[in-house]
Formats: C-alpha cells, sequence, structure tokens
C-alpha cells in the first residue's frame, strides 16, 4: 500500500511555481495577481483563505485579500464583482464559499469572467471543460490529476467510482476522467488523465457496494465520513478520498478529529494506493489554485 502524499506533491508544485513566477519577472512581466473575497468571520473560511494567502506569499504571486462584513448585500457584492472583472491587474479571483443565506451562490459565480475563475466553478468553465475545451479546472478536480499522473497511477479503460455529485468535484472529476486526455484537454493542464469508464454514485444509489467492488479507482466526495468501507473495495484498488469532517472525539487534544470519507484503518491494507486524511486532497486543492492562477496570467498575456 502506498499513501499518495498529497503534502510532499503539493510542495513539489509550490517549487515548481515558485520558479515559474521568477522566470515570468526575469523576463519583464509581473508577478501573477489573485484576489480573495471573503464574507463574514466564517471560522473554516477565515483558516481557508489564511492558509491560502500564505501559500501565494511562498511562490510569489500577490494576494489581495477583500472583505465584507455578512451583512453585505448581494447587489454590492456583484458590484465588487464586476470592479475585478474589468481589473486589469488582478488576473484571478474567488469567492468564498459558503456566503451567508441572503446571497445566492450560483448568481455570484455566474457574474464571474470565466477568465478570471481561478476556482474553475462559473457555468462557462464547467461547460468548457464538459465539452473538451481550454478552460481552468475546478482546483479539486486539478489537484486529484496531478496525484494521479505524478504517482503514475494509469486511468486510461480503468473504470472509476466517483462518489459524489457536486458541482465543485464530482461532475467535474467525472468529465476529466472521461475525456480523450491527448485531443481535449487544454494546453495549459498538466492533468494527464481521462480516457477512463467513469460510474457517478450518489446517496441516492441502489447497490453502492456492489458497484464499488466492481472499481480499480474510487473517489469519494460525499462528505459523509467512514462511508467507504473495507466490504466495498477489492484488493489492488486505488482509492481517493476527498472528504474531511469533524468528528467528535473526547481523546483527542482539541476535543476532535479530521475523518475522511473512507474508513481509512480498514480500507487501507487492501489498496495499492490512498490518500490519508488530512494531508492527501487537501493540500492539492490550495496548490491548485496556484496553478490556476498562473494558468489564467498566462492565458491573458497569450491574448
Amino acid at each position: 500500500m502506498v499513501l499518495l502524499d498529497g503534502k510532499y506533491i503539493a510542495s513539489q508544485i509550490r517549487e515548481e511555481l515558485k520558479a515559474e513566477v521568477a522566470e515570468i519577472i526575469a523576463s519583464g512581466g509581473r508577478a501573477p495577481k489573485l484576489g480573495i473575497v471573503i464574507v463574514g468571520h466564517n471560522p473554516a473560511s477565515e483558516t481557508y483563505v489564511a492558509n491560502k494567502m500564505k501559500a501565494c506569499a511562498a511562490v510569489g504571486i500577490n494576494a489581495q485579500k477583500i472583505a465584507f462584513e455578512d451583512t453585505v448585500s448581494e447587489a454590492e457584492l456583484l458590484d465588487q464583482v464586476a470592479k475585478l472583472n474589468g481589473d486589469e491587474s488582478m488576473d484571478g479571483f474567488i469567492v468564498q464559499l459558503p456566503l451567508p443565506p441572503h446571497i445566492s451562490e450560483q448568481a455570484v459565480l455566474s457574474s464571474i469572467d470565466y477568465r478570471k475563475d481561478v476556482d474553475g466553478l462559473t457555468p462557462e468553465n464547467v461547460g468548457r471543460t464538459v465539452q473538451g475545451l481550454p478552460s481552468i479546472v475546478s482546483a479539486t478536480p486539478r489537484g486529484i490529476s496531478e496525484l494521479l499522473r505524478r504517482y503514475q497511477i494509469p486511468t486510461a479503460g480503468k473504470h472509476v467510482v466517483v462518489i459524489g455529485r457536486s458541482n465543485i468535484v464530482g461532475k467535474p472529476m467525472a468529465m476529466l476522467l472521461m475525456q480523450r486526455p491527448y485531443l481535449t484537454l487544454p494546453k495549459l493542464s498538466t492533468a494527464a488523465v481521462g480516457d477512463a469508464t467513469v460510474t457517478i454514485c450518489h446517496s441516492k444509489t441502489q447497490n453502492l457496494r456492489a458497484i464499488c467492488l466492481t472499481a480499480d479507482i474510487i473517489i469519494v466526495a460525499a462528505g459523509y465520513p467512514g462511508l467507504l468501507t473495507a466490504d466495498m473495495v477489492r484488493d489492488g484498488v486505488t482509492v481517493i478520498d476527498v472528504g474531511i469532517t469533524r468528528v467528535d472525539d473526547p481523546s483527542a487534544p482539541k476535543g476532535y478529529r479530521l475523518a475522511g470519507d473512507v474508513d481509512f484503518e480498514h480500507v487501507a491494507p487492501k489498496c495499492a494506493f490512498i490518500t490519508p486524511v488530512p494531508g492527501g486532497v487537501g493540500p492539492m486543492t490550495i496548490v491548485s489554485l496556484l496553478q490556476n492562477t498562473v494558468q489564467a496570467y498566462r492565458m491573458k498575456a497569450e491574448n
């Protein structure tokens, strides 16, 4: 069993990006710039934003945090998005989710210029990914693709089961996996995956265990701790665990522990490859955001 060490691979990619940004500047360009919009004081969101700002600084990306109180109106937030769309110095930006209930996430995401959508969540980028057109790929699927590529885990001809149908992970991940990579993946993408047979499962799927037992690769992004158990996987499978949930644990120093969607203790011995939680997909998502920002900078420079 091999652990897919997202923390280590992310550190490699950061070094590559650091060198790439330095080369851009040495060639007379400027540092790519990322905007991060956050609304309110959700502790998890504030932690994510702080980590993204730190990661940008580590590779030389110029990051700007734009903070609003949770009383901001949807119209005011959309006005901010419009300003960022028109800001020539801003190569890409994200709006940290979740947003307060009175603001439509779909309205906000749909208003972002897809060329600056470095989270890869706009309808345009998701649609372009589906059609195999040049696009900015959603950060988590891109990170998973990097793990598969760098550990040389083939997807061509393999049966991949994706558990979860979210717009952020499940759907775009399935699209990447089923593409013809040599024909349709964007030239700036490093996600050399594709040619897989993909089954998408979710909370209403019947016979989930039977389906998983036919899989060569299982990607679990359902948000249910311990969902994938040992009796659901066959020997030699590759398991990618996207889930991360706080589970009460009085024995832990903080009173909780982080759990994935996989019963790691019992599933791992049956796997050829598996991601840990934490330290697997999480670091890859953040570094993929940095890759997308540099990609957005280069796309703009070429046009």
